[in-house]
């Protein structure tokens, strides 16, 4: 079977308005096997999977954005290091949550670049922590602005969080990059999820924005206590000494044994 034809940073700009485009936070390649599956567009991967060779194995098609937040990187140096490897090993664009110096460097050496506005968690001590941006005019403003720096930075795509959708909707129409919606409704050009709240992995809060079409929790609940239940036979069955039966072992011929016990005994 022919494999599909990874998408470009031009085939997403030609494709807003046309549909709206799916990405997933993968983070296993089993993830990524089922994403190539079912037919996802674009992935949010950790560094080190974009970097396991068999991730293309897994995911020949999908528009791959490796990304960590910006202090787990370092200085533009730093970011330039890590893309350059990351575009090497496949990447098709790398986010970059750092200043706009650093993503006018990368996108100066011809590195695509998702930046991030509105909510950016990894720096919410700004707009007020895990809150809404955009729902009074000044917040409004602030996430236009962001916006108008990545594009004058050289950014292709931003993620926009938790934004009013109607916010969200009206920059998405005025401003020339890719915009990438987690919480920020309809009028964007893709709609991003993390794999665990689709697929109710998450057992700690999860996002209003977040749908859960699965309940993994209850599964890896259910595997757990049988885990344990496992263990506790076994454990079981080593103090009784019905583990291990002779299935389990490997027998001496008893020519071996008693040529063995013989030279034991002069030692």
């Amino acid at each position: 079977m022919k494999r599909a034809q990874r998408k470009t940073v031009q085939d997403l700009r030609d494709l807003r308005g046309k549909r709206q485009l799916s990405m997933l936070r993968v983070t296993t390649l089993e993830e990524a096997e089922a994403a190539e599956c079912a037919g996802i567009d674009m992935a949010s991967v950790p560094t080190a999977m974009m970097l396991d060779p068999a991730f293309r194995d897994a995911a020949p098609s999908i528009f791959a954005v490796p990304g960590e937040n910006f202090y787990e990187i370092g200085t533009t140096d730093d970011f330039i290091r890590w893309a350059f490897a990351l575009y090497k090993a496949g990447a098709d664009a790398v986010y970059c949550s750092a200043g706009t110096q650093t993503i006018a460097r990368l996108a100066a050496e011809g590195i695509p670049v998702c930046g991030h506005v509105g909510l950016i968690p990894s720096k919410g001590t700004w707009t007020g922590g895990f809150a809404a941006v955009g729902k009074t005019l000044e917040t409004a403003k602030l996430v236009w602005n962001q916006v108008k720096a990545l594009e004058e930075a050289g950014a292709f795509a931003a993620e926009i969080e938790v934004v009013p959708e109607a916010i969200a909707t009206e920059i998405s129409r005025r401003s020339s990059l890719f915009m990438i919606s987690m919480g920020a409704g309809a009028g964007c050009h893709a709609q991003y999820l993390f794999s665990d709240d689709v697929l109710g992995a998450n057992t700690g809060h999860v996002p209003r924005h977040a749908k859960v079409y699965r309940n993994f929790a209850a599964e890896f609940a259910r595997l757990q206590e049988e885990r344990t239940s496992a263990y506790r036979e076994f454990a079981s069955e080593v103090q009784s000494g019905a583990y291990p039966q002779p299935s389990h072992k490997v027998a001496a011929r008893d020519e071996v044994l008693n040529a063995f016990q013989s030279w034991l005994d002069g030692v």
